[in-house]
């Protein structure tokens, strides 16, 4: 009886640091799963955080922080920093930060840029549209696949994980 007892707990033991080893089995780490579906709720506050501004004027050289008026990168840098993500404040700046993301696996929520070198940046919010803001109309949405946007885009940056 003894050794019948001795030879289950090797064999749970074994079990357990097998499992806990392999990282199967970890207490309290957020699966794959989790993490999309946080990354997603993220991307769609940030989105709806930058919709609350739309027809807000455009002014060059926005001050950070001023919802009164913004630049392309003081919009971006405002609706992320609202959400928690901190960004640098020129578009060159911001084009460098997160991971490179090809224009074909874009996400919502993904850092959008034009030109080059790089002079605007964008939030991309799916089905082919940004959200941004530039000249007469102020924050707005347009879309990526077509005319100007399409043949001026320069890369992205995922910087929601």
């Amino acid at each position: 009886m003894k050794k019948s007892r001795l030879a289950k707990s090797l064999v749970g033991i074994s079990l357990s640091l097998t499992l806990l080893g392999s990282g199967s089995f970890m207490l309290g780490a957020p699966s794959a799963e989790a993490a999309t579906v946080s990354a997603a709720t993220t991307a769609n506050r940030v989105i709806a955080s930058g919709e609350k501004y739309m027809s807000v004027p455009y002014r060059y050289g926005a001050r950070s922080g001023d919802t009164s008026h913004f630049d392309c990168s003081s919009f971006t840098q405002y609706v992320f920093k609202a959400n928690g993500i901190n960004l640098p404040r020129s578009s060159r700046q911001q084009s460098q930060v997160g991971t490179y993301v090809p224009r074909s696996q874009l996400k919502p929520g993904d850092l959008v840029f034009f030109y080059s070198p790089i002079h605007h940046v964008a939030i991309y919010i799916g089905n082919g549209k940004i959200l941004h803001t530039f000249g007469k109309g102020g924050v707005t949405i347009s879309n990526l696949n077509s005319g100007w946007w399409s043949s001026h885009f320069a890369t992205a940056r995922r910087v929601i994980h």
